[in-house]
Order: structure tokens, then sequence, then C-alpha cells
């Protein structure tokens, strides 16, 4: 037996799994093929393998209670990406998601920072009413 060890660092996407501000569910499978869709397209385009634990949560916050799945991703010490490698193609997947799934705000929680995109700065009524 071997040991293989690699640079510890990790990103996670967390991405509603209602379209827009609406009670449009979207199917996690969809999610789950789409992610693969990209993967494969990663692999072929640029030989990196982005491997993603997926686990459902909910999102509460005032009146909002909505379901969300959460992407973890790690630097794999089978398939080691620099630090500027990973957290670039998260972040295109995160960008991905987001209009594949037309979601207004995503966020990705890495091992040293927080980042969120958003089309605007609409918050879901839910929140504020």
């Amino acid at each position: 037996m071997k040991t293989i060890e690699s640079l510890s660092f990790f990103g996670s996407i967390t991405i509603g799994l209602l379209k827009k501000y609406s009670n449009n569910l979207i199917d996690k499978n969809e999610v789950i093929k789409t992610l693969q869709d990209y993967q494969k397209n990663l692999i072929k385009e640029k030989g990196i393998y982005l491997s993603a634990s997926i686990s459902e949560c909910l999102i509460v916050l005032s009146n909002q209670k909505e379901p969300h799945l959460r992407l973890d991703f790690i630097n794999y010490p089978k398939f080691p990406l620099s630090e500027k490698i990973f957290i670039s193609e998260i972040n295109s997947l995160g960008k991905y998601l987001m209009k594949q799934f037309e979601q207004n705000r995503i966020v990705i929680i890495y091992h040293n920072k927080i980042v969120m995109f958003e089309v605007d700065d609409k918050i879901d009524p839910r929140i504020i009413n």
C-alpha cells in the first residue's frame, strides 16, 4: 500500500433548488446530471478531475426555508491541483450552475474565503416580508 498526499484545501458550492424566487422546484437529479456533464467536459478539455460530494440541506432566514444542494470539493490526492486552478475551476462551475438553474445568487465557501456571485441586488421576498 502506498500513501499519497496533496495540499489540503476545499471548496463548497451551495445552490438553491428553487428557480429565481419562485416555488418552481429544481430536481436534484437534474443538478447531478448537469454536474456530471460538466465534469466529463472538464476532463476531456483540460484533464481536470473535480470529484464532488453532494448533500441536501435547507437554508433558513426569516420566512425563507429553501432546499439547497451542497457540493463539496477537496484537493483530491489522486488528481491534485494548484490552489489557484482549484479555486478558478470551482468558481467557473459555480457560475455555470447559477446560470443553468436560474439562480440570482450563489455562495462558494473555501478554506480561506467566501465568494458570492450575484446577478442583482434583489432579495428573496420571503426574507424581507
